[in-house]
């Protein structure tokens, strides 16, 4: 019996232990998940203002508008990244840390946040971990997806090829409404 008594108390606090990781591990899920979605709303935020500013940059006649889609002009457009990694942050339960972070990727821009949950992992049988938030960090990366000859004269009609549709872009006759929709001009994606 005492054998018995013995070993139902290892199980019961292994399964106890357990249970305590499964929690911290769900919290760190989650963590992950809101600095994925807050990380994706940055660069989603930047990919259309790319378009916003190749739009204008056409109309005002500006001659290095093709910088716009090989993202190489100067100024890549950050301002309201942060405010929409923390929406999506606040979404998931979570609170953006600091800015959304400009950063480079393989030579493509892209934004790095950090997180850190609204909620705690909970209480359990180890003490401290009703007090515990989880943390993460992701970054997403913005890259053109308009293939066009370099060689191109900008003050011309310009043909490109943004994910396999055919833009025709002339500066002296452009139409806004003639341009695609800023998600096949540019992807946004997780980084590895």
């Amino acid at each position: 019996m005492p054998i018995y008594m013995w070993l139902t108390t290892i199980l019961l606090f292994t399964a106890l232990a357990f249970f305590v990781f499964a929690q911290a591990a769900s919290a760190r899920n989650g963590a992950q998940s809101a600095a994925d979605a807050a990380a994706l709303a940055a660069g989603q935020h930047a990919r259309d203002e790319l378009l916003l500013g190749l739009e204008d940059a056409i109309l005002a006649g500006d001659n290095d508008w093709l910088d716009w889609l090989d993202l190489s002009q100067d100024g890549f457009p950050t301002e309201g990244a942060t405010a929409a990694a923390a929406e999506l942050a606040a979404q998931n339960e979570s609170t953006l840390q600091g800015e959304a972070q400009l950063t480079d990727v393989n030579g493509d821009p892209g934004f790095q946040v950090d997180i850190v949950t609204d909620y705690t992992v909970g209480e359990s049988i180890i003490p401290g971990t009703e007090d515990m938030t989880a943390t993460a960090q992701a970054t997403a990366v913005i890259q053109p997806r308009c293939e066009f000859d370099v060689n191109a004269n900008p003050t011309k009609p310009v043909a490109l090829v943004c994910d396999g549709q055919l833009v025709d872009i002339d500066p002296g006759n452009f139409n806004p409404a003639d341009l695609p929709a800023a998600s096949v001009m540019f992807s946004v994606y997780l980084a590895k």
